[in-house]
């Protein structure tokens, strides 16, 4: 490749060092004798073996992509989509009295009447409970505020946040986008855009956050400012501020969703668990990124070894050294890239944490460092 000359290494008839007064160093004399093996092959077919190892490909299979089937595959009722998808978020409440809904159209929230109706509130809300990208306190939002309008007049959200579908859809990375496994229909889409409105904005959805403040310890969450890591492996314990726990959801809007979106396609892993597939998708996602970074460095490396064969064919044709001693120059060469490289990767190692001349340790990934708020809730 690279169009270079293909040299044979043999010494040409007029670069002979026989009967040459520069006789060469007893030491470059034993090196040329090890090359010798070359002797009979091209030189840009040696370039290219030596050159090879630079980019070894990993040895780790890649992790597979995570199944996609159809809703009403996955889901076999509207429960099992709104408690399956959501972990442990929402229960599928059959008494509507006692149940919440993802999106309304009266003028005022009718969440607020059913948090009152539960004691859980003797007055109206004036903080918010999630923490993540939420506002404070719940308040006014401009009148661009379109995306989730039932919101506007008191929202946990701020318009920056829930602009646009595509920018909620986004918001928590590409493991979390709703569509991997294909476009979604417009009436399917909708409810997950009403899901994400109700998270973000919703006061009432704080009520309902796993760890309340009445147990939740900034020691225990590795995104607070007060994480300590040597308490939180200790005690053990694992908060966070963003999460919801069990919070009671309409069953006919369940069923509506399940209904709306039966034909489409969705993450099936974990029976449809939103959360399992996030962490899927990173780990398919992360692979992709070093399998590109590898072929980088490789097409770097290709590049490198039609630049050393071009420099053989005009260090020959200019100097009328001979051919063993241009292998020579040209392994020292390579061998000292592949040192570099070969250096490069230990630190790398060293700095991620995993050194390549210490005990394995075996870690266990825990998937919620991955979850994003958006969607488990």
């Amino acid at each position: 490749q690279g169009g270079a000359e293909i040299i044979p290494l043999e010494p040409d008839q007029g670069n002979s060092c026989e009967g040459n007064d520069h006789t060469p160093h007893p030491f470059t004399s034993s090196v040329l004798r090890f090359f010798n093996v070359f002797s009979m092959a091209p030189l840009s077919a040696a370039v290219l073996a030596i050159s090879s190892v630079l980019v070894a490909p990993s040895a780790a299979a890649d992790p597979a992509q995570p199944p996609c089937k159809r809703f009403d595959e996955i889901y076999a009722t509207g429960k099992e989509l709104c408690e399956n998808m959501w972990s442990d978020s929402f229960v599928y409440e059959e008494d509507e009295s006692k149940a919440f809904t993802m999106w309304f159209w009266d003028k005022t929230n009718p969440n607020d009447a059913t948090s009152r109706d539960l004691g859980l509130l003797t007055k109206d809300l004036d903080v918010c409970l999630l923490d993540y990208f939420h506002k404070d306190a719940p308040g006014p939002e401009p009148d661009n505020f379109t995306e989730c309008q039932p919101w506007k007049s008191n929202s946990c959200c701020a318009y920056q946040t829930v602009s646009s579908a595509q920018k909620m859809k986004e918001a928590y990375g590409v493991q979390y986008h709703w569509d991997r496994c294909g476009p979604l229909s417009p009436e399917c889409e909708r409810f997950f855009v009403e899901e994400s409105c109700f998270y973000e904005c919703d006061p009432n959805a704080g009520l309902f956050r796993k760890w309340n403040t009445t147990v939740y310890d900034p020691r225990c969450d590795n995104n607070a400012a007060g994480y300590n890591e040597t308490y939180a492996k200790a005690k053990p314990c694992n908060h966070n501020a963003w999460q919801m726990y069990k919070m009671p959801i309409k069953a006919s809007y369940c069923d509506a969703w399940l209904t709306a979106c039966s034909k489409d396609r969705f993450c099936a892993s974990d029976s449809g668990d939103y959360f399992t597939c996030a962490a899927e998708y990173l780990a398919v996602d992360l692979a992709a990124a070093e399998l590109a970074k590898k072929e980088k460095e490789l097409n770097a490396t290709m590049v490198l070894r039609d630049r050393l064969q071009a420099q053989v064919v005009d260090l020959k044709a200019s100097s009328g050294i001979a051919p063993g001693i241009v292998v020579l120059i040209v392994v020292l060469a390579i061998v000292a890239g592949i040192a570099v490289c070969g250096g490069l990767w230990l630190i790398r190692r060293e700095k991620s944490g995993k050194p390549v001349f210490a005990k394995q340790v075996d870690e266990h990934v825990k998937t919620d460092e991955f979850v994003k708020a958006d969607l488990q809730i």
